[in-house]
C-alpha cells in the first residue's frame, strides 16, 4: 500500500486537541499526548490544546495552521468541536460537522445503514425502562444495551435475562437520555481502520479482538494486556475483502472523511458480518487499533500522525 509522502515542515504549527469534558477524557489525553510526542519527534511544530482548561480564544491565539482532533466522545466526536473549527477557519482532521454528529449517534447511524441495505443488528430506540423491557422481548431476549452517544463500551450491558433489565437501564441511562438496544451478535469481534487516500476510502488490514471471556470492556480496551489482537485477522481472503468493502461502504454512507474505524461482529453460525458503529476520532493510545492496522502495512505511528495532520481541511 502506497502512502503520500509528508514533509513535516509543510504542516506548519499543528494544534493537537485533547482532553475535553466527556466521559472519555482520560483516554483522549493518552491519545493526544501520544500524537503530540510523535509529531514533535518527526520535526513538526506541534502544540497541545485542552478545551476543558483553555478557551476558544486561546485556540485562536495559537496561530495554528491545522488541528488534529484527539477528543473522544461528546463535544469531540459529535460535531461540536468541528463546528468551532469551521467557525475559526482552522482546518482539522477527520469528519465534518454532520458526519461526526451522525456517527456519534448509534441510532441515526443504523438508520442510514439500513436505508442503504448495509447489515447491522436489529435494534430499538429506548427512552424508558418500559421501552427496554419491550425491546428485550421484541429482539429475542438476548440484547446489547448501550448509550446511543457514548464510546469505549461505557454504559454497556449484555442482557440475557429479564432480571438484568433494570440494572442495564440504570447503567446506560446514567450516561445518556437515548439508549440503544440491539440484538446481541455472538461471534468474532473485528475492527477495520479506514483512511481516505487520494480521495478514495481505503480499508487497512482487519484486526480481530480476542478479549478475556469475550469481554472487551473499558479496562480491557485501554489498561490491561490480557486482550489478544490478531492483525491481519485470520480470515479467508474472500471474506477479508468482503468485510473491508463493507467497512468502506459503511464509512462513506455516513459521509465520513479523513480517517476512522468501523467495528464489525462476525456471526458465529455463518460468518455473516454485522456493522456495529463507526468511530470518527478513534483512539491513538498504546493499545489502539488504527496504529496497529497501519503498522501491518508499513506505516509507523509517527508517519501515521503526520499523514493524518496533512489531511486536515475544512468541510463546510
Amino acid at each position: 500500500m502506497n502512502f503520500p509522502a509528508v514533509n513535516p515542515l509543510d504542516l506548519g504549527r499543528v494544534a493537537v486537541i485533547m482532553g475535553g469534558v466527556s466521559a472519555e477524557r482520560e483516554i483522549s489525553l493518552l491519545s493526544g499526548q501520544g500524537v503530540l510526542a510523535a509529531l514533535r519527534s518527526a520535526g513538526v511544530n506541534a502544540v497541545s490544546f485542552d478545551p476543558a482548561q483553555q478557551s476558544i480564544a486561546d485556540l485562536a491565539a495559537l496561530g495554528a495552521a491545522r488541528a488534529v482532533i484527539c477528543l473522544h466522545g461528546r463535544f469531540g466526536e459529535d460535531g461540536c468541536i468541528q463546528g468551532v473549527l469551521e467557525t475559526l477557519a482552522l482546518p482539522y482532521t477527520g469528519s465534518g460537522v454532520m458526519a461526526s454528529a451522525i456517527a456519534m449517534d448509534k441510532v441515526m447511524t443504523k438508520r442510514l445503514w439500513l436505508a442503504d441495505g448495509l447489515p447491522t443488528p436489529q435494534y430499538r430506540w429506548v427512552r424508558s425502562e418500559a421501552d427496554l423491557h419491550a425491546a428485550w422481548g421484541a429482539l429475542g431476549g438476548n440484547i446489547a444495551v448501550k448509550p446511543a452517544r457514548e464510546g469505549s463500551s461505557l454504559g454497556f450491558t449484555h442482557v440475557t435475562q429479564a432480571e438484568q433489565i433494570a440494572s442495564a437501564w440504570q447503567k446506560a441511562s446514567a450516561m445518556a437520555h437515548d439508549i440503544l438496544a440491539e440484538t446481541f451478535i455472538a461471534g468474532r469481534e473485528l475492527t477495520v481502520a479506514v483512511l481516505q487516500l487520494n480521495g478514495k476510502t481505503t480499508a487497512l488490514p482487519i484486526v480481530e479482538i480476542i478479549a478475556p471471556a469475550g469481554n472487551y470492556d473499558y479496562q480491557n480496551k485501554y489498561f490491561k494486556d490480557d486482550t489478544r489482537y490478531d492483525c491481519p485477522a485470520a480470515l479467508p481472503a474472500d471474506l477479508t475483502a468482503s468485510i473491508q468493502r463493507l467497512a468502506e461502504a459503511a464509512f462513506d454512507c455516513v459521509g465520513c472523511e479523513g480517517w476512522g474505524r468501523v467495528d464489525v461482529m462476525l456471526g458465529a453460525a455463518d460468518n455473516a458480518p454485522f456493522l456495529l458503529e463507526v468511530n470518527t476520532a478513534p483512539g491513538m493510545t498504546g493499545h489502539s487499533l488504527v496504529p496497529m492496522a497501519a503498522r501491518a502495512v508499513g506505516l509507523d505511528y509517527a508517519a501515521l500522525c503526520c499523514l493524518l495532520a496533512a489531511g486536515a481541511r475544512l468541510k463546510v
